[in-house]
């Protein structure tokens, strides 16, 4: 087998395996968030024909996001029954991972600035239990904020794209002012933060921007403040929830 290298191909040139076994729709979501979030890093595999011999669900988050072309890789000395063989071993040995769940804990814990459930975690581990422990709530690493770079613009902060133009399909729609005032807010939840420029900004800038930055949870500074005005406080929420449903 020689080298693999990599390629951009138009997405409509991607042909999906048409007799694909293995149903993706439900990790679509939260696979685009992947892409959006960390680049289009890990490459769709196709046969000599150009069709996928594994990526389906990477194609499908791609369409969502409006990609033209996707990066590719040709496995083309496979023959007719070895790729056909290679689709199912692929999705197949996915299956036996298991996650330790202490590591993933200590990891979810060290990752302060994105929001993990957009990538399919959604709180189902002890992590929330063990906050309850003041000798490991107190050990939160608070990031330190120091110039390292140029002083990003504002809008190398925040995406707006999405939203923006779900905001102009709503204006142009038939739908009343109310109604469309309420799709408005609701579409800025599309908005998406760089939480590494964002900290950069935060190093550059004055002391009131820098206090307006930490009240609003786009930085995390110390457990009493900031993390008290945000993940904390949704994490004493739901502990709440958790004790009156076990009363």
């Amino acid at each position: 087998m020689g080298k693999l290298q990599i390629e951009y191909k138009p997405i409509e040139n991607v042909l999906p395996y048409e007799k694909n076994p293995r149903h993706n729709d439900d990790a679509v979501q939260y696979v685009a968030e992947s892409i959006k979030t960390f680049g289009f890093i890990n490459p769709i595999l196709l046969d000599a024909g150009g069709t996928i011999m594994a990526g389906h669900t990477r194609l499908k988050a791609a369409k969502q996001l409006g990609l033209k072309e996707v990066p590719v890789v040709y496995v083309d000395d496979l023959n007719e029954e070895q790729a056909r063989a290679f689709r199912l071993a692929d999705n197949k040995t996915a299956e036996f991972a298991e996650w330790d769940e202490g590591l993933l804990e200590q990891e979810l814990a060290e990752i302060l600035e994105l929001d993990m459930s957009l990538f399919g975690f959604d709180g189902e581990s002890s992590f929330a239990e063990d906050l309850v422990d003041d000798t490991y709530t107190f050990a939160v690493n608070i990031p330190q904020y120091e110039i390292t770079g140029d002083c990003p613009s504002l809008k190398d902060m925040l995406d707006t794209e999405k939203s923006n133009e779900l905001i102009a399909e709503i204006e142009a729609s038939g739908v009343s002012e109310d109604e469309k005032q309420f799709l408005i807010a609701a579409a800025q939840r599309h908005n998406v933060f760089n939480y590494r420029n964002i900290a950069e900004y935060y190093a550059h800038a004055d002391a009131e921007m820098q206090r307006l930055m930490e009240k609003s949870a786009l930085v995390i500074i110390d457990v009493d403040d900031a993390i008290a005005n945000g993940y904390a406080t949704l994490t004493s929420d739901i502990l709440d929830m958790m004790e009156d449903e076990n009363a």
